[in-house]
C-alpha cells in the first residue's frame, strides 16, 4: 500500500492490556475528549472508542478493550476482549494493530498477556507504559533486547506527560508492522516469560520502598480499617457539604424555568405538563447530579491511586464471611450516592453469583434520592433532643437507618450465601495491588464527564418519561366543578393509591402514602411532592412547605406508620431507573424480576413487624 493509500485509509487500532497497566490513561492521551462512549448492544459491556489524527493526516480510531489477564475469559468484560482480538466480536471487526500496555515497572505480570496475545499472529506494538516511574525505581529495560526477542516494537510511553506518547505516535504513522512468529501452542508462558524477563530487565527489587512503607499502614488489619473508615468520613462529609450549593444552585436554576413557562404560557394542559412533568421531573435528576460527580470524584482519585485495590483486599475477610467478594466494596460505595452507578461498577466481578448477588444487595445502601423522605419523616416525628450532651436524637435516627442499610445488606448477603452456593467453593480473591501513584488530572475529568454523561443518558430519559406518565395519572380524570377535596383523590392516581391501600394496610400505609408511593417509582425523592400534593400543602417556599407538610404527617399519622414508611424506604427497590439498569446488567428479566421481588418482600416484612411492634409500644 502506498503513502497515498495509507492517508485515506483509517487505522484501527485496540488497546489491551492487563488491569492498572495505565491502558486508560494512555487512550486519553491520544485522543483527548474525542471519544464517546456506549454499550455493545445486548451486553452490559461499555464500548468505549476514541479518534486521534496522525502527523500524516491519516486518521486512527482507537477501540478501549476492557482490562484482561488472559484470553480465557471469566467475566463478560474479559470475554469482550477475547472476542474483539480474535476477531469474532459480531459488532466489532478485527483491528488492523494490537496496541498492547504493559506496566513497565511490574512487567512479570504483563509480559505473560503479551506472549498469549502474540500466539494469535496479529500485528502488534507494545506501550511500555509507565517508564518514568520505572527509571525513579532503578528499573532498567533493554527496549531494543526485548523488541528483537518478542519480533514486535516495543515503545516507551509516559501516558500521564503531555509529550509522553509522541514517539508511540510516530511510530504508528507509516506501514503497520508484520505479524509476529506465533509461539508454540504448548509453550510454557511463566517459563517464557522468566526467560524474557532475565535477558532483558534489571530490577534492584521486588516492589517500591516508598510502596512497602506506606502498605505497611494502610493494609494492617487494625491501622489499615482505621484509615478506610476516616477516608470515608472525609468523602461522605464532602459529598453532602460540597454539593449543598451547587444542588441549590440547580433547584433554583429549575425552579426559575418552571417560573418562566408558567408565566409564559396560558393556564391548560400544555402549562401543566412542561412545568409539572418534564421540567420538574428533569429538575429531580439535575439536583442530585453535584452529588454524584463529587463522588465519582473520590473514587477516581482513590482508584488512579491505588487505594481501592488495597481497600477492597483489606475488606475482602469481612465481605466473605457475609457471602460477598472484597470486590464487592467498590460497587456498594458507589451506591451511597446512587444505586446506578454502584450497580454498573459490579461489571469487574468475574464470578456470575457473586456479582448478582452484589446487585441485589447494593439498592440497599442509603442513595442519596432517600434522604428528602428521611428527613421529612425524621422532622416530623424525631425530637430535636441532645442525648448525652453530645449526639443529637435526629442525627442518630438517620445514622441508624444507614447502618440498617448496610447490615441489612450483609444479612441478606449471608442467607443467599447459605441457600445459594450449596457446598460450593467460595472464590478467592484474585486481584493486583498496583503501585502508588498521584492520580493525573487528565483521567480524573474525563472520568467525570463519562460518568455524568451516562447517568443522565440512562436516569434523566427514564425518568423525564416516567415523570410525564405520572404527570397523565394525577391530572386525569380532572374533577367536576363542585370537587372540593385535592384534585389528585379524582385522578387515576387517586383510585390506583385506593386499591393498593388494601394491600398496604397491613403495614400501617394508609391511600395518601400509597398515591405517594406511585411518584416515588420515578425517583424516591419524588414522594414527598406526592405527600405535598395529596394534603394539599403548598408554601411560600421549599422549607416554610416542608414544615407545613411535617405538621400535617404528623397530625394524621402514627409514629407506627412513620417508622413502618421508614423502614420500607430502607429497603425497598422503588427506582425504577435502577430496575431498568438491573436489566440492563444481569440481561434478564427473571433475574431482575427476582431481585425486585426479594427486595419488596423484604420491605413488606420490615415495614410490617416495625408497624406492629412500634404499635404495641406506643
Amino acid at each position: 500500500m502506498n503513502s497515498a493509500s495509507l492517508i485515506t485509509t483509517p487505522l484501527s487500532l485496540a488497546l489491551v492490556g492487563v488491569p492498572n497497566c495505565g491502558k486508560t490513561a494512555l487512550f486519553n492521551r491520544l485522543t483527548g475528549s474525542r471519544q464517546k462512549v456506549a454499550n455493545y448492544a445486548g451486553a452490559t459491556v461499555e464500548r468505549k472508542e476514541g479518534f486521534f489524527v496522525l502527523p500524516s493526516g491519516r486518521h486512527a480510531r482507537v477501540l478501549d478493550l476492557p482490562g484482561a489477564y488472559s484470553l480465557n475469559a471469566t467475566s463478560p468484560d474479559e470475554a469482550v476482549t477475547r472476542d474483539v482480538c480474535l476477531g469474532q466480536h459480531p459488532a466489532e471487526q478485527q483491528p488492523d494493530l494490537l496496541l498492547c500496555v504493559a506496566d513497565a515497572t511490574n512487567l512479570r505480570l504483563h509480559l505473560r498477556f503479551v506472549l498469549e496475545l502474540k500466539r494469535l499472529g496479529r500485528p502488534m506494538v507494545l506501550a511500555l507504559n509507565m517508564a518514568d516511574a520505572a527509571a525513579r525505581r532503578g528499573i532498567r529495560i533493554d527496549a531494543q533486547a526485548l523488541e528483537a526477542i518478542l519480533g514486535i516494537p516495543v515503545i516507551e510511553t509516559i501516558a500521564i506527560k503531555k509529550k509522553g506518547a509522541a514517539n508511540l505516535i510516530a511510530a504508528l504513522d507509516g506501514h503497520l508492522p508484520p505479524a509476529p512468529p506465533k509461539l508454540a501452542e504448548d509453550a510454557d508462558l511463566h517459563a517464557e516469560t522468566r526467560r524474557i524477563l532475565a535477558a532483558t530487565v534489571s530490577m534492584p527489587s521486588p516492589t517500591s520502598p516508598v510502596d512497602a512503607a506506606i502498605d505497611r499502614w494502610v493494609l494492617h488489619p487494625v491501622l489499615g480499617l482505621a484509615i478506610l473508615a476516616a477516608v470515608m468520613l472525609v468523602v461522605f462529609q464532602s459529598v453532602y457539604a460540597w454539593a449543598g450549593p451547587f444542588s441549590d444552585g440547580i433547584e433554583a436554576g429549575v425552579g426559575l424555568l418552571g417560573e418562566l413557562a408558567g408565566e409564559h404560557l396560558p393556564e391548560g394542559l400544555l402549562r401543566s405538563l412542561l412545568v409539572d412533568g418534564v421540567i420538574a421531573g428533569v429538575g429531580g435528576v439535575l439536583v442530585f447530579l453535584p452529588q454524584i460527580l463529587i463522588l465519582f470524584f473520590f473514587i477516581l482519585v482513590l482508584e488512579e491511586s491505588g487505594y481501592l485495590p488495597r481497600a477492597a483486599f483489606l475488606l475482602d475477610r469481612f465481605m466473605v464471611g457475609a457471602g460477598l467478594s472484597g470486590r464487592a466494596f467498590i460497587p456498594m460505595l458507589s451506591s451511597f450516592a446512587c444505586a446506578i452507578p454502584g450497580i454498573m461498577a459490579t461489571r469487574s466481578i468475574p464470578d456470575p453469583r457473586d456479582r448478582f448477588l452484589t446487585i441485589l444487595v447494593a439498592p440497599m445502601m442509603t442513595c442519596s434520592a432517600r434522604l428528602p423522605v428521611y428527613a421529612l419523616l425524621i422532622g416530623a416525628f424525631i425530637p430535636d433532643r441532645a442525648i448525652g450532651g453530645v449526639f443529637n436524637l435526629q442525627g442518630l435516627t438517620l445514622f441508624a437507618l444507614y447502618m440498617a442499610g448496610i447490615f441489612g445488606a450483609l444479612g441478606v448477603a449471608w442467607v443467599a450465601r447459605l441457600l445459594g452456593r450449596r457446598g460450593a467453593e467460595e472464590q478467592a480473591l484474585m486481584m493486583e495491588i498496583p503501585a502508588w501513584r498521584l492520580p493525573n488530572p487528565l483521567d480524573v475529568l474525563l472520568g467525570l464527564k463519562e460518568r455524568g454523561m451516562i447517568f443522565l443518558r440512562r436516569a434523566g430519559t427514564l425518568i423525564l418519561a416516567l415523570s410525564v406518565l405520572l404527570w397523565f395519572l394525577a391530572t386525569f380524570p380532572t374533577p367536576p366543578a363542585d370537587w372540593t377535596r385535592p384534585a389528585i383523590e379524582y385522578s387515576f392516581a387517586g383510585h390506583i393509591g385506593r386499591a393498593l391501600a388494601i394491600f398496604f394496610e397491613p403495614i400501617g400505609f394508609s391511600w395518601q402514602i400509597c398515591v405517594a408511593l406511585i411518584p416515588g417509582l420515578a425517583a424516591r425523592e419524588v414522594a414527598v411532592a406526592g405527600l405535598a400534593s395529596v394534603y394539599a400543602v403548598a408554601g411560600s417556599g421549599e422549607e416554610e412547605t416542608a414544615q407545613l407538610l411535617g405538621a400535617a404527617i404528623a397530625n394524621e399519622w402514627s409514629l407506627a406508620t412513620a417508622f413502618a414508611l421508614l423502614a420500607w424506604y430502607v429497603f425497598a427497590p422503588q427506582c425504577l431507573a435502577t430496575l431498568s439498569v438491573v436489566r440492563r446488567e444481569t440481561a434478564s428479566w427473571r433475574a431482575t424480576a427476582v431481585w425486585a421481588a426479594l427486595l419488596t418482600g423484604l420491605a413488606y416484612g420490615a415495614a410490617f413487624l416495625t408497624f406492629h411492634i412500634t404499635a404495641a409500644l406506643t
